[in-house]
């Protein structure tokens, strides 16, 4: 079973992308978010990879920029009724605008959040708490954790900071120091002026 690629991107499609790795190319289909944060063409991918066969026959590639990712397709995949790997792409797309946040509006029930912020339908959002309330990890520090449950602005946060041209990657790990500082209680600006300190040039 092949769990993992690292190789340079060939191609980059509306939905896929082909990775070589040892002269092969693989395609690999990716939700929007880390498709557009891959990289360009020609440049090094790395990717944690799920299988699925299709029922037409064949297997495809699914890629993921963290473990966590993975995981979170797998759960969608495997405990959301009548969810296949394309849909469970698809969820995935929408909980990584910011997955502390998605997993904390799981855990609350709050189906508004659900709606407002990540786009979900009334009836998906009611179908993901059900089927996910209680098998969701807890993610990121204790701050983070708070931070985002409480309220969407760990969302919002990022949001600001990725329309500001940060990568998710390095917006979301300010975020996590920035929070741990301010606390829960913080209000989205305060989080976002720490969060700016960090990402700034020394």
């Amino acid at each position: 079973m092949l769990a993992y690629l690292r190789g340079r991107i060939v191609i980059k499609n509306s939905g896929s992308a082909v990775i070589e790795t040892g002269g092969v190319g693989y395609e690999v289909f990716l939700c929007a978010p880390s498709l557009e944060a891959l990289g360009p063409e020609g440049g090094t991918a790395e990717l944690f990879i799920a299988e699925s066969i299709s029922m037409y026959g064949g297997t495809a590639l699914y890629g993921f920029r963290s473990r966590e990712e993975k995981d979170l397709f797998e759960l969608f995949r495997d405990a959301v009724p009548n969810t296949g790997a394309k849909k469970a792409l698809d969820y995935l797309g929408k909980a990584a605008k910011s997955m502390p946040d998605f997993t904390g509006a799981v855990a609350a029930k709050d189906l508004k959040r659900l709606t407002a912020i990540f786009g979900f339908t009334s009836k998906t959002a009611d179908k993901l708490i059900s089927a996910l309330k209680d098998k969701l990890p807890a993610s990121g520090p204790a701050g983070l954790a708070e931070f985002s449950a409480a309220s969407g602005t760990y969302a919002l946060a990022m949001n600001a900071l990725t329309a500001l041209g940060f990568r998710a990657g390095e917006a979301r790990s300010a975020l996590e120091d920035a929070a741990a500082e301010a606390g829960p209680a913080a209000s989205v600006e305060s989080i976002i002026r720490l969060a700016l300190r960090r990402l700034s040039p020394k």
